[in-house]
C-alpha cells in the first residue's frame, strides 16, 4: 500500500479548489508542517503483532515529521493500527506495505538508503554514534523475537539504544520513539533543519494535505461518478 495509511482516504480530485474551503491559520499550519517534513529518514516495521505498537510508531514518525513508514506485515497479523492510539496521525503518512523484506530493502536501496536493524548484538554501534546526514532507514522488529536473521544480514549495521539502568530493552514504540527523536534532534542540530521535501514534493503534499484539511471532505469530495460506459 502506497499513498497513506491503512484507512488512507481515497478522494478523487476535488470538484472545487480545497485551498477555498480552509481558513488562512489551517493553511498556515499545514505549510508549516510541510516544510518540516523529510524523506530521507525512515523507519522500518518487520513484522509487528500488537495494533497499539503500530499506531504509537505511526504517531511518533507523524509528530517528528518523518513522512514515510516501511512495513513488512506479519502473515498473522495485519497491520491494523489501533484507531484510539493513532488519532488519525495515519492519513498524513505514506505508509508502504510490503510481503517481505527483500522487497522493503530493494525499493530503499533503489532509492539510496542506507539501513541499520535495532539489534543487540557484539557488532552493533551505540545509536548515539550513528550520524543522519544522509539517506538512512531504521529497522525495528517484531515484539517477541526482535528484527528476523534475513533483515541482519541484508542491512548495512546494526545498533543499539545504550542502557544505564537495570532494564536492557525498551518495548518496540518506546524504543523507535527515542530513535526517532534522536535522529530529528541530530538533524536539526547539525544539518540546522529537518524538512527537506523538493519544490514538487512538498506541493505534491500541500495538495493532498489541503484536501484532508477540509472537515467535510467526505461529502465535499465524495467520488464522482465514472464518465466511462
Amino acid at each position: 500500500m502506497a499513498g497513506g495509511g491503512p484507512r488512507y482516504e481515497k478522494l478523487e480530485k476535488a470538484p472545487v479548489d480545497p485551498e477555498s474551503l480552509l481558513l488562512d491559520v489551517r493553511k498556515e499550519k499545514i505549510d508549516r508542517v510541510i516544510s518540516q517534513r523529510t524523506r530521507t529518514f525512515t523507519v522500518v516495521l518487520d513484522r509487528l503483532e500488537d495494533s497499539f505498537n503500530m499506531a504509537a510508531v505511526l504517531r511518533t514518525c507523524e509528530a517528528n515529521g518523518v513522512q514515510e513508514v516501511h512495513v513488512i506485515v506479519n502473515p498473522e497479523a495485519p497491520f491494523i493500527p489501533n484507531s484510539r492510539v493513532a488519532q488519525g496521525c495515519d492519513k498524513w503518512l505514506d505508509v508502504k506495505l510490503y510481503r517481505d523484506f527483500a522487497s522493503c530493502r530493494e525499493h530503499l536501496k533503489s532509492r539510496g538508503f542506507s539501513l541499520y536493524a535495532s539489534a543487540i548484538r557484539e557488532d552493533a554501534t551505540s545509536l548515539y554514534t550513528l550520524r543522519f546526514d544522509t539517506k538512512i532507514a531504521l529497522v525495528f522488529g517484531n515484539e517477541r523475537h526482535g528484527v528476523s536473521e534475513e533483515v541482519l544480514a541484508g542491512s548495512d549495521g546494526a545498533f543499539w539504544i545504550p542502557m544505564r539502568g537495570f532494564s536492557q530493552s525498551l518495548n518496540i514504540s518506546a524504543a523507535a520513539s527515542a530513535c526517532i527523536t534522536r535522529a530529528i534532534a541530530w538533524r536539526e542540530e547539525h544539518l540546522g533543519r529537518v524538512g527537506d521535501l523538493t519544490a514538487e514534493e512538498a506541493q505534491v503534499l500541500r495538495d493532498r494535505f489541503y484536501v484532508l484539511g477540509v472537515k467535510q471532505r467526505r461529502r465535499i469530495f465524495k467520488k464522482q461518478p465514472s464518465s466511462k460506459p
